[in-house]
C-alpha cells in the first residue's frame, strides 16, 4: 500500500486565490479558504507570503503536494497565462519548500458557478466562495486522474479474509 497522501488545490486568480484540501485516501477535495490578495503586489511576494501562511495553518507544516490549476487554452495549449503561472509555481514550491503538480483548471470556474446559482446567497457571497469551489473542482479532477491501487491492498491480501475475518486453516479463505 502506498502511503496516504495530502494536496492542496490552488486556484490562482488576478485578485483571489482559492485553496481546497483533499487527499489520496479518500480522493474527495472540499474548498478550504480564500486568500484575498492581488498577485501583482509586490511583485508577486505578497501573494507567495499570504498562500505560505494559509497553507501552513491548514495542514500544521506538515506534508502535503500543492496542486496548482493551469490556465490552458480551449484547444489545451499553453498561452502566456499558462506560462506565468508555471513561473509562480515554482516560485510558491521554492517559497514553502512543498511539491508541486500542474493539472487542467478549463471550466473549473463555470462548475463553481453553477454550484452556486441556486445557493440563494448574494453577488458578493458568492464571489467570496467561487474561487475555493473552482480550486475543489479543479483538485477533484486531479484526485480523479490518480491511479487507483489495486483491490486488497487498503487492506492486506483479500485473500486473507473471509467472512468472518482471517480465515481459519482447515477452510477455504473464499468461502462466502
Amino acid at each position: 500500500m502506498t502511503d496516504p497522501r495530502r494536496f492542496i488545490g490552488v486556484d490562482l486568480g488576478d485578485k483571489r486565490t482559492g485553496l481546497a484540501l483533499g487527499d489520496s485516501v479518500t480522493r474527495l477535495a472540499s474548498p478550504a479558504s480564500l486568500v484575498e490578495t492581488p498577485i501583482d503586489e509586490r511583485d508577486g511576494d505578497a501573494l507567495l507570503d499570504a498562500l505560505d501562511d494559509a497553507i501552513g495553518e491548514l495542514v500544521d507544516r506538515g506534508d502535503a503536494t500543492l496542486v496548482i490549476g493551469l490556465p490552458l487554452n480551449m484547444d489545451g495549449t499553453e498561452g502566456a497565462r499558462a506560462k506565468l503561472t508555471r513561473a509562480f509555481a515554482q516560485r510558491l514550491s521554492d517559497r514553502t519548500g512543498r511539491p508541486i503538480e500542474m493539472h487542467d483548471e478549463r471550466r473549473t470556474s463555470l462548475q463553481a458557478d453553477e454550484r452556486l446559482a441556486r445557493t440563494g446567497l448574494t453577488h458578493k457571497q458568492k464571489k467570496l466562495r467561487r474561487d475555493a469551489i473552482a480550486a475543489s473542482a479543479m483538485l477533484q479532477a486531479f484526485l480523479d486522474a490518480l491511479p487507483r491501487e489495486p483491490a486488497g491492498d487498503a487492506f492486506g491480501d483479500i485473500d486473507d479474509f473471509g467472512p468472518s475475518g482471517p480465515s481459519a486453516p482447515d477452510r477455504p479463505a473464499n468461502d462466502w
